[in-house]
């Protein structure tokens, strides 16, 4: 299967707990009714996050096809157009941006309801081949993830390489996202030893400053 996601900001001046509300049970009615959709899940940014600042995306949606053929078949459609129109309601479409991605499964663990998932937005330092910093990220920073303490699953999304062609640029190089039982889990891992020596190989293929990352809850919509 091809797995696009989907990362947005609410509508400027909506509440967010009326966005969450908005998103996980009127949205999903037009969703559904994509042609081929084979999976949904939606991830909401924990409330816990605003009290520090405004997060940089309010979550990710993660919407599953058989093939990029069936992808591209909804575009256009009667549903798609529905869906889109419906985003008005609680989305900043300024801010929405979409990637289609090839996922490697590092920590092959189960997801439960209620557990805390990290998401990071990766991109390539500059001047690094789009090949190379996927080789790197799966081959020797992927490896490097599986000793820190605590992660139930890691997966990395790795944006297509047909996003690349005729010189065109993705926002995001990909999404890197890791499953812990709870929020505490999640904060233990990232004061561990082991994590700072895995933060020390992000300089070796990740762009200067920190990754942007949010803290978010995982609803299956579909599948």
């Amino acid at each position: 299967m091809i797995k696009a996601i989907t990362y947005l900001k609410r509508r400027p001046g909506m509440p967010v707990a009326e966005f969450q509300t908005y998103w996980r049970e009127q949205h999903p009615a037009v969703v559904k009714k994509l042609p081929g959709l084979r999976r949904y899940i939606q991830s909401h940014t924990r409330l816990g996050a605003y009290d520090k600042g405004e997060p940089v995306y309010d979550g990710i949606a993660e919407v599953w096809f058989d093939d990029t053929k069936a992808l591209r078949a909804i575009q256009g459609t009667p549903e798609m157009a529905a869906v889109q129109q419906d985003e008005l309601n609680f989305i900043d479409r300024k801010t929405m941006g979409l990637i289609i991605t090839d996922d490697y499964v590092i920590i092959d663990g189960p997801t439960n309801p209620g557990m805390a998932r990290g998401i990071g937005f990766v991109k390539r330092k500059p001047g690094m081949a789009v090949e190379a910093f996927q080789k790197h990220w799966r081959e020797v920073h992927g490896p490097m993830g599986k000793t820190v303490p605590h992660i139930r699953r890691y997966e990395q999304s790795h944006t297509r390489l047909s996003a690349y062609k005729d010189g065109r640029e993705s926002k995001w190089d990909g999404i890197s996202s890791t499953w812990f039982d709870d929020s505490k889990a999640l904060r233990a891992a990232m004061t561990s030893p082991e994590f700072r020596q895995v933060q020390t190989d992000d300089a070796n293929f990740i762009a200067p400053g920190p990754v942007p990352f949010i803290i978010t809850t995982e609803r299956l919509i579909v599948g």
